[in-house]
């Protein structure tokens, strides 16, 4: 089985993945990624702030373009200062009497359809003179001379009279007025296509109905002294919009359930049954697999000797011995790995992290006796080791001898350093083995990270609490173990993937087209919770 680029840069880098870990723990937790876990920010960005580009001019802009003012025309706060105090009072008086003052400003993005349900808040710090603004919704293009729902594909809930105003001029009444200290919330379900607002933490009702795809988040002010602050969902809103999540993520999972199927039930439990058997199958769960033969009547098609091989094999790569797991692999099934040099690489690279981890006896001389003993001596936590390694490790498997640390008086000591010196003389050796292998492989970005990852765990006199230490947790065997196991399965004219792994995969791709034809539904379809259950 040729390794695809994807699965190698999933399998033998995995720093992409470890990066954005470590970014959420170092720095602030991005709120915005905890209510919309859904949504793929590389193709669908969310509203974070207010467009500085695709607004009125009469709007201005301040702190992080979160706090919105209205500044006017021509009069405005460039001129007013130096206008006379009764000049001013009359430019106050007349700017803002007509709908042609009035000024909007969109956010830099459309409320992407993976949100499900969105929301955000805005504060009114200044409702200025009048207080004629409004709140709500509008598509690209919309006139921003106008207050949000005065024009097609415009809504929006206005503060001087409460009318909701949809897509016209004419408002219908709809809730309170709304003024200074006042925090009032637009919320979108993008499964019903509708909108709601609060105020102060208390909901409003349905305002509109049959919404379009890829509205933006608007606001609109006319009169002097208006002054709002907005919250995309950076810090917590003062409506809890948990319990509304909870009752969209469980009418989700009740229309799935309640998904009508043919009436042929006993094929659906055939197919059912036939799915679990071949995944246990496919994993090596021998027994298991024989057991639910039992139970159900489902044949396992592979024979039984082939399963435990596979098994066996698969225990040798997840519990860290991966030179045992080559040798049996090339014994019980010639050629295959020569065949597919990249599975090679891969099986080579994770031989390489776990001599350091202390589990392959390839490092070691006690191996053949079965004792593991990592290069970097250690007794429940690693010992610091000498520079010099790492030097090694930086010229990629380079021949310069090892500067070790002097050992401590006594045979004992003495002897422990000899072992560990040439446990890094093996371990060097197989680096430039490793190295050498690389350079016969297409040099593309996947086979480069792999090394570069695997060699640089030398840099360090910890390398378990390194920034690389990712690499040697147990958990990173298991790709490399399905990765072999899928090979294996293929060399025998098997399907390289489950028919239950392929159903999940195909749900997932389903769920993302879901999103690009902007149904929101996709966002409480929680696949994990459904196979959990």
């Amino acid at each position: 089985m040729k390794l695809r680029k994807s699965e190698m840069a999933a399998i033998g880098s995995g720093r992409g993945t470890m990066d954005s870990q470590n970014q959420v723990q170092s720095d602030t937790v991005d709120r915005l990624k905890l209510l919309y876990p859904n949504v793929n920010e590389e193709e669908t960005p969310l509203p974070r702030a207010w467009s500085t580009k695709d607004k009125f001019s009469y709007i201005g802009l301040s702190q992080n373009n979160l706090r919105v003012h209205y500044k006017g025309g021509t009069q405005g706060p460039g001129r007013r200062p130096h206008l006379p105090y009764l000049h001013l009072r009359l430019w106050m008086y007349r700017h803002g009497k007509t709908h042609r003052d009035a000024a909007s400003v969109r956010a830099t993005h459309p409320i992407p359809a993976a949100c499900g349900l969105y929301y955000f808040e805005v504060r009114i710090v200044s409702k200025g003179r009048d207080g004629y603004m409004g709140i709500g919704l509008s598509a690209h293009g919309v006139n921003m001379n106008r207050l949000p729902g005065w024009d097609k594909h415009s809504y929006g809930y206005h503060g001087d009279d409460g009318h909701s105003f949809c897509s016209s001029g004419t408002g219908q009444p709809y809730g309170p007025t709304f003024t200074t200290g006042d925090v009032i919330g637009c919320g979108v379900n993008l499964v019903d296509n509708t909108c709601f607002y609060t105020k102060n933490g208390h909901h409003l009702g349905i305002a509109f109905r049959g919404l379009p795809p890829n509205l933006y988040p608007t606001v609109g002010l006319q009169t002097p002294g208006e002054v709002v602050d907005t919250n995309f969902g950076q810090q917590p809103f003062v409506f809890d919009i948990e319990d509304m999540l909870k009752e969209l993520r469980a009418r989700t999972r009740v229309a799935i359930d309640e998904f009508p199927l043919p009436d042929e039930q006993g094929q659906w439990q055939q197919v059912l049954h036939r799915m679990v058997s071949t995944y246990l199958v496919h994993h090596g769960y021998c027994s298991t697999a024989q057991a639910f033969s039992r139970a159900t009547g489902q044949p396992i098609d592979e024979d039984i000797a082939s399963i435990k091989n596979r098994q066996r094999v698969s225990k040798l790569v997840l519990a860290g011995r991966v030179g045992e797991a080559v040798e049996t692999t090339r014994r019980l099934w010639p050629g295959l790995l020569e065949r597919d040099p990249d599975l090679l690489f891969l099986l080579k690279c994770r031989q390489f992290v776990e001599m350091v981890n202390g589990t392959d006896c390839e490092a070691s001389e006690d191996g053949a006796n079965g004792v593991a003993t990592s290069v970097i001596s250690h007794t429940g936590r690693p010992h610091k080791r000498s520079n010099g390694v790492a030097a090694d490790a930086a010229e990629e498997g380079g021949g310069r001898d090892v500067d070790m640390a002097p050992a401590a008086n006594g045979d004992h000591e003495e002897a422990d350093a000899s072992s560990q010196r040439a446990s890094v003389e093996r371990m060097l050796a197989f680096g430039r083995e490793l190295y050498a292998m690389s350079q016969k492989l297409s040099q593309d970005l996947y086979h480069k990270s792999m090394l570069e990852d695997a060699f640089s765990l030398l840099a360090y006199s910890n390398p378990w609490d390194s920034p690389v230490g990712w690499q040697l947790e147990p958990v990173r065997r298991e790709a490399v173990c399905d990765a072999l196991n899928s090979a294996i399965l293929e060399s025998q004219g098997m399907q390289w993937s489950s028919p239950v792994e392929a159903c999940v995969s195909h749900a997932r791709s389903l769920l993302r087209r879901m999103s690009r034809a902007s149904l929101g539904a996709c966002a409480f379809a929680d696949l994990s919770a459904l196979l959990a259950r």
